[in-house]
């Protein structure tokens, strides 16, 4: 299985989740852990994901996201499990 990391932050509005989930799920990428929060009207959302089974290149997959985030006002990444894992080891 191939995991991606997928981090969303800004000020929170009605439907980021909705947006993001769906963008997903319309290329076959199945959502395998989520977490988020909202702390004094800011947004916070990280999710695990399966990309073994995408429609599209990763690549194409990050930009999309990012373009979605610039979209609905919000910062979004998405990185490659090995990639977020060596950034913030200890």
């Amino acid at each position: 299985m191939k995991k991606a990391i997928v981090t969303v932050v800004g000020k929170d509005t009605v439907g980021i989740i909705a947006r993001v989930c769906t963008y997903l799920s319309d290329r076959g990428i199945n959502i395998l852990d989520i977490s988020q929060t909202i702390v004094d009207g800011y947004f916070n959302m990280m999710m695990i994901i399966d990309v073994t089974k995408q429609d599209d290149s990763f690549k194409n997959v990050a930009e999309d996201l990012k373009t979605l985030g610039e979209e609905i006002g919000v910062i979004v990444r998405c990185q490659r499990e090995e990639i977020f894992d060596q950034m913030h080891r200890i």
